[in-house]
């Protein structure tokens, strides 16, 4: 009898996705895109945790996951808000309400260096909260076939909870390392965890390299 559980560790190499969430540089960076006004030395109070988290847990956190993960022979993927025309026009009504509008191509839409992808690695470029709204990531992950998806990035109750509530409906085991995400607040990171805990499994980066590592291939 196959035991359904979304707190199993990690096993098959070959069935796992870390999805990395719009960490790009019209969100992730002080002085580009969305921050383009700000300087280190006038970062206000209520940016700087942010900006701390991003730096020093979330990137770090990321990478290790993918190091190990690319080790272990499993998909790496990325979200990025990016319009598909140049004017901006396909954009869902929330994003043009919200005045979110990335260029096509632009750097804004680009991953962040450090945790950019590599070789084939797939990037969809998305224009809702939830990728799987917005893109065809699901009809991709199926013929990738990936069932357990490691979503981390930015912002924690925004767009990675609405990622992982729609996987979790769309039939694929979430986890979520919570030092790998990140968002304004503390307490917004720890309330959107909370809220969401009965769709995935909440975890810490650690653990699951240490579970990726005791199924990757030996030389």
């Amino acid at each position: 009898m196959t035991v359904l559980s979304r707190d199993l560790p990690l096993s098959d190499p070959s069935r796992i996705g870390l999805l990395v969430v719009d960490v790009q540089y019209y969100v992730a960076v002080i002085g580009e895109g969305e921050y383009a006004h700000l300087t280190e030395a006038d970062l206000p109070d209520e940016k700087r945790y942010y900006f701390d988290r991003i730096r020093q847990t979330m990137l770090p956190n990321i990478r290790a996951l993918q190091d190990a993960l690319r080790a272990a022979g499993g998909e790496v993927c990325f979200t990025t808000v990016e319009n598909l025309t140049d004017d901006g026009r396909d954009r869902s009504l929330d994003y043009k309400v919200s005045g979110i509008s990335v260029a096509k191509g632009s750097r804004d839409a680009q991953v962040l260096e450090e945790i950019a992808p590599i070789g084939d690695e797939i990037r969809f470029p998305k224009s809702t909260s939830s990728v799987f709204n917005s893109t065809n990531i699901e009809y991709v992950l199926r013929n990738l076939g990936v069932e357990r998806l490691i979503v981390v990035g930015l912002l924690t109750d925004q767009c990675v909870i609405s990622s992982v509530r729609d996987a979790c409906d769309r039939g694929f085991l979430a986890v979520v390392p919570e030092d790998a995400c990140a968002t304004y607040t503390e307490d917004r990171h720890r309330w959107a965890l909370e809220l969401t805990k009965g769709y995935c499994r909440v975890t810490d980066t650690a653990t699951l390299v240490r579970e990726l590592e005791a199924v990757t291939p030996k030389d």
